[in-house]
This record gives C-alpha cells, sequence and structure tokens, in this order.
C-alpha cells in the first residue's frame, strides 16, 4: 500500500477532518489515537488484544529501544514490527522529548544532545543523524524529526532558539536515508509563543515533510493554555497532510482538537492511568480501587462491550487492584484502550455524518471535571497531562 493522506469527510461546522492515512502496514484510519509502546509494547496488552480493539497504530519510543535492547539487535531480528509481533503501523517519536525529561543529565548543542544514561550512566549523543538512523533501523512507518522541546514557562528568547535548533536539525533529518516506505514527520515547536509557532510550522513546510506535529504542548502548563498552542499551529499547516498533537489524551481535550483539524493523538493516560487502579469512562474517570465498589456488581462502564465489561464486575476488579493481581491491571488496561478506541470511532462517524459539532456538545453535556461515576459520589475528573 502506497503512502499518502486521504480527507474523507469533513464537519461543515468545525475543522474536524474523517480522513485515511496509508502506510507501509496498512491504513490507519483517523482521527486515531496511538497507544503508548514505549519498550515495544503497549504495557499490559498482547498484539491481539490491540488487534481486536481495531487499533491501526501504536507507538514506539526511539530512545528508550536504543538504550535497550538496541537498535542494531532489533534490525537483526527483522525490525521492530516483527520483534514485538505487530502487524499493523508504528510510529516511533525521535528522543526529543526523553531527552527533555532529562534535564540534569543532559547538555544540548547545535549538533545534538549528549546525556548520561539514567540505567548505568553511560554517556550517549543523539543528533538529527542518530535519530534518523535508530529509526532506520527499527523500521517503523513513521518517524519523528530530532527537536527541542522546551519547558514551560519559556520565555520567548529561549524559545525562539529552540525553534531555530529544531529548524535545523529538522533540515538535517529531512536528508537523512529511511527504511522501505517510511514517513518522517516534522515537529513544531515554539512554546505558547504564536508568533514562533507560525515561524516553525512555515518553516517545516519549506522542508516538506508527510505529516506535522504539534509538540510543546502537555509539558507543564495549565490546561488552559493547551487550545492556544494547537491555535497557533494549525493554521499554517498543509490540509492534505494529517497533524499529530503529541502527548495529548484526555477525552475531552481529544475532542476539542479535533474540532480544531487534528488528526492523530498519543497518550498513556489510558495505561499509567490503570496501573494507578483508575478507570475511564465518557463521563469521567474514577478510582476502581475505593472501597465503595466493595461488593458493586456492576462493569466498569454499563453498555461497555469490552471483555473486561462483559465479564467480571467492579467488585471483582477492585479486589484484583486491592492484592496487586496482574490480572486486575490487564483488565483495567483492556477497558481503558477499549473506551478510547470506541470513543475515536464514534468521532469519525460523526464526523462522516456531518454532525461533529452536535457529537462534541452532547459529550460535554455528559462530562464533568469531577464526574459522577454513578453511585451518587463525586470522584476524580480527568486531568490534563499523562
Amino acid at each position: 500500500m502506497g503512502n499518502g493522506f486521504e480527507i474523507l469527510a469533513t464537519d461543515p461546522a468545525s475543522r474536524a477532518r474523517r480522513g485515511r492515512l496509508s502506510t507501509a502496514h496498512g491504513p490507519v484510519e483517523t482521527p486515531a489515537f496511538m497507544p503508548v509502546g514505549t519498550q515495544g509494547t503497549v504495557k499490559a496488552m498482547t498484539p491481539d488484544e490491540l488487534l481486536a480493539l481495531d487499533y491501526g497504530i501504536v507507538l514506539g519510543n526511539t530512545y528508550h529501544l536504543h538504550t535497550r535492547p538496541g537498535d542494531a539487535l532489533i534490525e537483526r531480528r527483522g525490525g521492530l514490527h516483527r520483534f514485538m509481533g505487530w502487524p499493523r503501523a508504528i510510529l516511533t517519536d525521535s528522543g526529543g522529548f526523553q531527552v527533555f525529561s532529562l534535564a540534569a543529565l543532559r547538555r544540548i548543542t547545535d549538533e545534538g544532545v549528549e546525556f548520561r544514561s539514567p540505567y548505568d550512566g553511560a554517556l550517549h549523543r543523539l543528533g538529527p543523524r542518530e535519530a534518523m538512523a535508530i529509526q532506520r533501523r527499527l523500521g517503523s512507518d513513521i518517524a519523528m524529526v530530532l527537536d527541542e522541546c522546551p519547558p514551560w514557562p519559556c520565555p520567548e528568547p529561549e524559545a525562539c532558539r529552540a525553534v531555530e535548533r529544531t529548524l535545523a536539525w529538522a533540515a538535517v533529518c529531512a536528508e537523512q536515508p529511511r527504511a522501505p516506505g517510511q514517513q518522517v514527520f516534522g515537529i513544531v515547536q515554539g512554546g505558547v509563543h504564536a508568533g514562533l509557532r507560525r515561524q516553525c510550522a512555515e518553516g517545516l513546510v519549506r522542508l516538506g515533510f508527510d505529516g506535522y506535529a504539534i509538540g510543546g504542548v502537555s509539558v507543564g502548563e495549565p490546561a488552559a493554555l493547551i487550545p492556544g498552542g494547537i491555535e497557533a499551529s494549525v493554521p499554517f499547516l498543509p490540509a492534505d497532510r494529517p497533524r499529530y498533537l503529541m502527548g495529548v489524551g484526555g477525552l475531552a481535550q481529544m475532542a476539542d482538537a479535533v474540532a480544531m483539524g487534528v488528526d492523530l493523538f498519543d497518550c498513556v493516560m489510558p495505561t499509567r492511568y490503570a496501573r494507578n487502579g483508575t478507570a475511564l469512562t465518557e463521563r469521567g474517570r474514577f478510582p476502581a480501587k475505593a472501597a465503595r465498589y466493595r461488593e458493586d456488581d456492576r462493569p466498569v462502564e454499563p453498555g461497555c462491550p469490552c471483555p473486561a465489561c462483559r465479564q467480571f464486575s467492579r467488585a471483582y476488579i477492585r479486589h484484583l487492584l486491592n492484592v496487586n493481581e496482574i490480572l486486575g491491571v490487564r483488565l483495567l488496561t483492556l477497558h481503558n484502550l477499549a473506551a478510547y478506541a470506541r470513543f475515536m470511532r464514534r468521532m469519525r462517524a460523526a464526523i462522516a455524518e456531518g454532525a461533529f459539532a452536535a457529537f462534541r456538545e452532547r459529550f460535554r453535556a455528559g462530562w464533568r471535571e469531577r464526574a459522577d461515576d454513578g453511585t451518587g459520589e463525586a470522584s476524580e475528573g480527568e486531568g490534563a497531562n499523562a
């Protein structure tokens, strides 16, 4: 199958798009959520379970896979798809965000980043050439350019230097050889500074990438600032290429971003929250380990058709979580990812019907920051970041 992005439908009352991204390992129906598989696995899930939920793409982490077990080893094993037993598309990030998170262990120069491994203290160097070579060896369908992701708050002069470096690195990345069929996405930086985001977006478009990501959001800033970063980026990206909002995965946030013209998302929220005992639903989230569910025979989310909700009660899953049985985490992860897959399908269908704005309004009407999970007691609402 050839590479490309096709817009199948648009919503008349918003900028929402229903699309199809073709990759070397099959199509990805958009808007799409990408489960995060940092170490070459989506935590607690098998590939067959992800296929049963009809996920078309997962995310792998360049930095972590380069460190352990090593991209050269994965290449010798036939590439990341074969290594992890996943037949559909894979997007690999460039490692830029992980380097951002290792602020105490790294030094950034115009040539790249030098950092100490948090595993064994070994010195590593990651520049644009190295980032693309690693992703080429991994054989991902979509490779991300190396970018500098500044923290929040970030003064404008510092954000400007990060944009200049991101554009310089992107130009180098664009010239590197790729794996067969591999696409490359640029990343828009600029923090909360709208002018810098426009400058970065326009510079990336001149370089000509297969798609574009909105980076530097969900990096610690208040949730109210995230839409501004999207609005400062999307209008300057080509309409015929996919747009990917990095690291944002709240249901309400994704619905708002789709209305602004975003196509792809990734976030650790469904799997990380499951490991912390939190159930995600379209009404909000609630603590599945709470004592009030000790004798609750309802499923995690009434009406949810996922295997966890079809077969098991809140009482049972709560018991598993509280005695640290791994099945509890697996069942809650399965539910959370099923809820996300269903939500994306519903958004796609609403766009295809020309009714996305109405869908979003109904969803917002049923959504509360501190959601009532059906017991009459308020529970924890959805947070801004992973």
